[in-house]
């Protein structure tokens, strides 16, 4: 049977990322980017698009399996008829070229251990040439090479396009794999030791873990959640990808399936909040920096998301030779929502840069003239109908949330230009557009009989996004229209207390097919709403629900679905952890949102 999404962990080396499942087998792994084709994929197809299983030989899911603490090394134990192993997997952080390290132990007994490698490039469509070479077995295939070694060495085969071993550990012994993939016009990187590796892996990962200072309830959670932000870091760039898979479903069977290995602006704001507010300031800056290079430019191209270095074209296409996960097709790689036009990424770029202003980052001299360029484009633009957050591919519409958000960038421009009257801006024309843009959502997107905005002007339907109406500093929490909005959303767009972004059920704003899951960061932005409208202790109970739905090993994919009790979507899902390091900040750290002061 086909795992589920949350019956896998993440390893990582902050450029790309390795899925791995209970059973021992990694079935996704993209070289050498997070956005790099596949070499293994059967993550959305089965075996024979690529993976790498390691496991006692007969046996099926692990017994136990936990991270190091505050590390992202993963250690997987089995205890059968023979005995009992681990199996530690990991990625070092690299020097040139990307490693996989996957070390057996034997705890106890006698074990026999079967390994099963499966390279299968271009997404699982290109079988690769394998040979021996100074005892490894290399594969080569176009543009990619990689090679397997073990120490000591063991025995293997090829048989039916696959690598295979088989070998005993007893308690005390270790085989320590490694597989290192380089561009096949280069020559073999140099190997690394993969012991030595191990201890400078965990080093690295808890001197990191150390610098965390949220010490409030659900520590653990929280560390953990920044870990697998660090984790979505592309290191060379400070960009930080809204998830490291694509296509997993939305819908078990549906074709909500995305490419998410991107960045996103829309995550911008609150992702610097809570690594400031977690004592992260130099991924802080860093992000902050990515995000300023990959707006500049003409304002009104500035798009919602970008590659890892910032890169603007990623076009969109299927791959017809996969199945996708669960049978849910189509598997999608680029994505054409990055031609859309959404208004809120102008709210939450400023606001950015607002926030970066008030925690002391150190400014650029540019960054002042490319805000005053965003507000200058905003200043008409912000009256367009758009895509909206959620990326909706039906009709352009008036977005509440999108006007909102264009609020946000006139207001903290105001803002900053009356804390420092040195700045460049005219300070009065700016005031006049922010109480313009207040009135016209106050009036067109409140509906005053039901008393709750909306999602668009005009409409009955809701938006979780409405929620940030407080946070963002909008309307005051205990206005009664947010309080009204709070009940709304929660009346009506929450299944089991967990809350949908919007209804599927009697729209088609979104131009899709199908049913979603509950999306898990409206439902902690849900938990931050009740905190601000005086209903802490409900805010506190939902809290701890969301953080019940992580698995076994602390992750969150974007989407829960509460019927059959199983995540959904791609994962792990930035946007969901970042969601839970805000809450608990929020409840328990260090008080109610920057953005909203």
């Amino acid at each position: 049977m086909h795992p589920h999404i949350e019956d896998y962990a993440l390893i990582g080396d902050e450029q790309t990322a390795a899925l791995v499942g209970k059973d021992g087998s990694v079935d996704w792994l993209c070289l050498p980017r997070f956005d790099s084709p596949a070499c293994f994929a059967a993550l959305l197809g089965d075996e024979e698009n690529g993976h790498w299983r390691l496991a006692p030989k007969g046996a099926g899911d692990c017994t136990r399996r936990s991270y190091r603490p505050g590390t992202l090394v993963l250690d997987t134990e089995w205890e059968t008829d023979e005995g009992h192993i681990r199996i530690t997997d990991f990625m070092p952080q690299r020097d040139k070229a990307p490693d996989l390290v996957r070390i057996v132990e034997g705890i106890s007994g006698r074990v026999t251990v079967r390994g099963t490698l499966r390279l299968r490039f271009d997404y699982g469509n290109v079988v690769p040439w394998v040979r021996r070479c100074d005892g490894h077995r290399v594969a080569v295939a176009g543009p990619d090479a990689a090679w397997l070694r073990s120490e000591p060495e063991v025995h293997t085969w090829g048989e039916s396009f696959g690598t295979h071993s088989e070998f005993t550990v007893e308690a005390g012994e270790t085989v320590a794999f490694v597989l290192t993939w380089h561009p096949s016009h280069h020559h073999r990187p140099k190997l690394i030791d993969p012991h030595k590796a191990l201890r400078h892996s965990i080093a690295d990962w808890e001197a990191w873990a150390d610098r965390c200072r949220y010490d409030g309830p659900h520590r653990e959670a929280v560390l953990r959640s920044l870990l697998t932000l660090k984790a979505l870091t592309y290191a060379p760039t400070g960009g930080m990808v809204a998830a490291p898979t694509t296509s997993l479903p939305e819908e078990i069977g549906g074709v909500r399936n995305w490419d998410y290995r991107y960045c996103w602006l829309r995550d911008s704001t609150m992702t610097l909040n809570a690594l400031v507010r977690a004592g992260y300031l130099d991924e802080a800056e860093a992000w902050r920096d990515w995000l300023v290079r990959a707006a500049a430019g003409d304002p009104a191209k500035l798009q919602i998301m970008y590659g890892l270095a910032g890169e603007r074209r990623l076009p969109e296409e299927e791959l017809g030779w996969l199945d996708g996960f669960r049978g849910s097709s189509p598997v999608r790689t680029g994505n054409d929502a990055v031609r859309q036009l959404q208004l809120d990424v102008y709210g939450e770029v400023v606001d950015s840069l607002h926030l970066a202003r008030r925690y002391g980052l150190r400014d650029k001299p540019h960054v002042w003239r490319l805000q005053l360029a965003l507000l200058d484009f905003l200043q008409e633009a912000w009256r367009e109908p758009d895509e909206g957050l959620w990326e909706v591919r039906g009709p352009r519409r008036h977005f509440v949330h999108s006007k909102v958000m264009a609020w946000v960038a006139v207001d903290r421009t105001v803002r900053a230009l009356e804390d420092d009257p040195s700045l460049p801006g005219d300070l009065g024309r700016l005031r006049e557009l922010r109480d313009t843009i207040h009135a016209e959502v106050c009036e067109r997107g409140y509906d005053a009989e039901r008393g709750t905005f909306t999602q668009y002007y005009g409409s009955t339907e809701l938006d979780a996004a409405t929620l940030l109406i407080p946070r963002v500093g909008f309307l005051p929490a205990d206005d009664p229209r947010v309080i009204g909005t709070v009940d709304a959303v929660r009346d009506e767009l929450a299944q089991d207390g967990f809350v949908r972004r919007y209804s599927t059920d009697r729209t088609t704003v979104d131009g899709l097919p199908g049913d979603e899951g509950a999306f898990l960061v409206c439902s902690f932005w849900l938990a931050d709403a009740l905190h601000m409208t005086g209903r802490t202790k409900e805010a506190r109970e939902l809290f701890e629900r969301l953080c019940a739905l992580r698995n076994d090993v602390g992750l969150l994919a974007e989407e829960y679905d509460p019927a059959a009790g199983h995540q959904l979507g791609n994962f792990p899902q930035a946007f969901s952890h970042i969601g839970l390091v805000t809450t608990a900040l929020t409840l328990f750290g260090t008080g109610d949102a920057a953005e909203a002061g």
